[in-house]
């Protein structure tokens, strides 16, 4: 009887001491599963899925014309060298087209959009509006090409991932506008890699704070006398028109060639 009771006890013990083991690795696997469901916070349209990346990706296209806009239009004006002039217009142009691509898109998926720059897009283009001569060309290329080489990491995981036929056109769009203003950046000769190499090592960190896009020191040069302060004239974006609420689900079967708005 005590060899019996023995071996039930240690049987009991056992399937306590796996059950234990078992739980945390059940629980994470299900925690993982829930954390990683691609339809979370994905509404229905007639373009096909729309996910949380997909909205945020519209917005953040209308927030960057809404910036570099007026910062190409600053550099037509105020470069010193013809590349920095030329990159200018390209922004201008580049811009002008994308923004009149996102407004079409977000009404048709009822996104929301901006008609501000952000905090920190607004904090660039002050930098911008108080350099002047060599220090602007130098500020304007690095500034620029920082921020755009963060939005192509951004376009192409979108373009990779969305589901839904309107918005991979539009990233589509914004991939050929932002390599050919990374390019034209690039071709002002002032562009530091090294320090924009630094900068998205650091940035990309989880621990490291957010730093502001890096500014090569003035290289020895005779001083520049200070242009006169003058008013720059400002390129104004239309206002993005309030976006419908987005299609309910019952209609997300319809076809992308009924949408009459495209």
């Amino acid at each position: 009887m005590r060899t019996v009771t023995g071996t039930g006890l240690v049987v009991a013990a056992l399937v306590a001491t796996a059950a234990a083991l078992l739980f945390p690795i059940l629980s994470f696997a299900g925690l993982s599963a829930a954390g990683t469901d691609p339809d979370a916070g994905t509404v229905a349209t007639r373009s096909g899925p729309l996910s949380p990346l997909d909205r945020d990706f519209v917005t953040k296209v209308r927030l960057a014309g809404l910036w570099e806009l007026p910062a190409g239009q600053q550099a037509q004006e105020r470069g010193t060298t013809k590349a920095v002039r030329t990159a200018g217009d390209h922004l201008v142009n580049g811009h002008a087209e994308l923004d009149r691509r996102v407004r079409q898109v977000a009404r048709q998926v009822g996104v929301d959009l901006p008609n501000q720059p952000n905090d920190q897009q607004q904090g660039w283009l002050s930098e911008l509006e108080a350099a002047r001569g060599t220090e602007y060309d130098r500020k304007f290329a690095n500034i620029l090409r920082l921020a755009h080489g963060k939005v192509f990491t951004v376009v192409a995981q979108v373009r990779a991932t969305t589901r839904n036929s309107l918005v991979r056109e539009l990233a589509d769009d914004a991939n050929a506008t932002v390599l050919d203003h990374i390019t034209v950046l690039e071709r002002t000769g002032v562009v530091d890699f090294d320090a924009i190499a630094r900068d998205t090592q650091a940035s990309s960190s989880p621990t490291s704070p957010a730093a502001p896009p890096p500014v090569p020191p003035a290289p020895s040069a005779p001083p520049v006398p200070p242009e006169p302060a003058t008013p720059s004239a400002t390129f104004s974006l239309p206002p993005a028109a309030s976006a419908p609420e987005p299609e309910s689900a019952g209609r997300a079967g319809r076809s992308h060639g009924e949408d009459d708005e495209r």
